[in-house]
């Protein structure tokens, strides 16, 4: 059984006349590990998919399953439970604490979990040993990044969701975040799920998943897997 489990999942918002239905009985299987990208156009439904995986929004129907465990079964107790132990999410804002260092942002993280990374060893393979006394607005996008990556991580995640991390930030940096990122995926072992809009990304992913109008186009296992120093944009 895979680690993570989408049974037709359906959604839409709005209702009568003006009902839209942006998901459209999605199917899919993430393994423990696996990095898995979510393509496509805007409107394609990636980001709504994304947010239900997290918790943040319900499917109108469907069930998810993580590790053996049916969302659908949750209360609203057991649902903040499962947001708190198995997910971290990166989202494209950093939505840091302003008045905190970042090692208090990251540390902020580490409360919500009962079996954290170390702080200290986090923030030095973040390579934000020599920041970890500054405030977020002291930072460049690419640290503040590199922080709000650290804080959802530190909790030691079963599932990290990363809703367009890189989308805000310049080439050089955005390969610098992907590699902290492959970094994460090799190192503590998370799956990961990312919806990006940058097409080559899907080259260091083990699985792309590509969505339009609401229903998965294509799922495949990428066989040439590069590294994220290797890809080209």
């Amino acid at each position: 059984m895979a680690f993570l489990q989408l049974k037709q999942i359906f959604k839409s918002f709005g209702e009568g006349d003006s009902q839209f239905q942006v998901l459209k009985g999605i199917d899919l299987e993430v393994e423990k590990g696996e990095f898995c990208v979510l393509l496509g156009p805007s409107g394609s439904g990636k980001s709504t998919l994304l947010n239900i995986i997290g918790g943040i929004d319900k499917a109108d129907s469907g069930d998810i399953i993580v590790n053996g465990h049916s969302m659908e079964s949750m209360n609203e107790k057991a649902l903040t439970q499962y947001r708190r132990e198995h997910l971290g999410y990166i989202f494209q804002m950093y939505n840091l604490i302003p008045n905190l260092t970042v090692r208090e942002n990251i540390e902020v993280g580490a409360y919500l979990s009962k079996h954290p990374l170390n702080v200290d060893d986090l923030i030095d393979v973040l390579g934000l040993t020599d920041h970890k006394d500054k405030l977020p607005n002291q930072l460049s996008g690419g640290q503040q990044q590199r922080t709000a990556i650290g804080r959802a991580v530190v909790k030691n995640p079963d599932i990290l969701l990363c809703d367009e991390p890189t989308g805000a930030l310049d080439y050089s940096t955005s390969k610098e975040i992907l590699k902290l990122i492959e970094t994460v995926n090799n190192k503590y072992g998370s799956s990961i799920v990312m919806v990006t809009h940058n097409d080559a990304i899907k080259d260091m992913a083990d699985k792309v998943v590509k969505l339009r109008d609401g229903q998965i186009r294509d799922a495949a296992i990428n066989k040439n897997k590069l590294t994220a120093s290797q890809l080209e944009w």
